[in-house]
C-alpha cells in the first residue's frame, strides 16, 4: 500500500513515519461488501474494477461468516489485487492476515490491540486503526506506530453501524499536525467525496459507494479517479 506524499515537511513526525515530502495524492481504498454470494462473479467484478483506475488497497471485511469462508474469499481475491499492485488488508483478524499472506490488517478500537496486531503481522506489514472522530485516538495510534488512521463516518452509511459522525475539518487539522496518513470512511460516494479530498484525506475508504453504484463499480472508480485528478 503505497503511502501518499506529505503536504508539509514541517509537520510533526510520528514514530512510524516513512512519508515522503512533496504534494499529496489522495487514493482509493476499497472495502469488500460484508457478504459475497457468488465468489466467481465478484472476482471478475473486482478485476474489472481495479483496472478502471488507481486503487491503493482492498480490505477484506466479511461479517458473520466462518473463518473458512474468509480463507476461501481471501485466497481467491488476494492474487487479483496484488497482481495489480493493490495491497490486501484483512479486517479485524491479524492472525488470518498473517496466515493468508495479506499485506496487513485493519483493527478497530474494540478489536485486537495495536501491539498484538503488529506482533502477529510483523514489522513490515500495514497496520491501520479506526479512530472514529477523535483527534486523541488518532494521535495515540500514530505514536504507537500505526501506518494509517481512519476517521469517520463522514456521511450516513448502510454498510455498518457508525458510532460517530466526523467533521471534514478533522482531516485538515490532521494534515496540519501529523504525517501519518489518514483515511476518510463512511458513506463516501463520487457525489460527496470532493470536500474530503480537498480537506486532505490521503485515502477514501469506500464500499457501497463503489459496489452499489448505479452505473457499476468500474464506473464508480473512474468517477472517483476524475475527482482525485482535479487535485493533483
Amino acid at each position: 500500500m503505497a503511502k501518499p506524499k506529505s503536504r508539509n515537511n514541517k509537520k510533526k513526525k510520528s514514530s512510524h513515519d516513512n512519508v515522503q515530502d512533496g504534494p499529496a495524492q489522495c487514493r482509493l481504498y476499497l472495502i469488500t461488501p460484508p457478504s459475497i454470494a457468488d465468489l466467481d462473479d465478484f472476482a471478475r467484478t473486482l478485476a474489472e474494477t481495479l483496472e478502471a483506475g488507481d486503487v491503493a488497497a482492498l480490505q477484506i471485511r466479511l461479517k458473520d461468516v466462518e473463518d473458512d469462508v474468509i480463507r476461501a474469499v481471501t485466497t481467491r481475491l488476494l492474487p487479483i489485487a496484488q497482481d495489480r499492485g493493490v495491497a490486501v488488508l484483512m479486517n479485524d483478524r491479524p492472525d488470518l492476515a498473517q496466515e493468508l499472506g495479506c499485506d496487513g490488517v485493519h483493527v478497530g478500537q474494540e478489536d485486537t490491540p495495536y501491539d498484538e496486531a503488529r506482533a502477529l503481522v510483523g514489522p513490515d506489514a500495514i497496520v491501520g486503526i479506526t479512530c472514529h472522530d477523535s483527534r486523541h485516538l488518532g494521535m495515540v495510534a500514530a505514536e504507537q506506530g500505526a501506518d494509517y488512521v481512519a476517521f469517520g463516518a463522514f456521511f450516513p452509511t448502510t454498510t455498518k453501524e457508525a458510532p460517530t459522525q466526523a467533521d471534514v475539518e478533522l482531516l485538515t487539522w490532521w494534515q496540519e499536525m501529523m504525517t501519518t496518513p489518514c483515511v476518510a470512511i463512511g458513506g463516501i460516494t463520487p457525489d460527496n467525496a470532493e470536500p474530503l479530498i480537498a480537506a486532505g484525506a490521503d485515502f477514501l475508504a469506500v464500499s457501497s459507494g463503489v459496489w452499489a453504484h448505479p452505473q457499476g463499480p468500474a464506473e464508480a472508480v473512474r468517477q472517483f479517479s476524475a475527482l482525485i485528478d482535479k487535485y493533483l
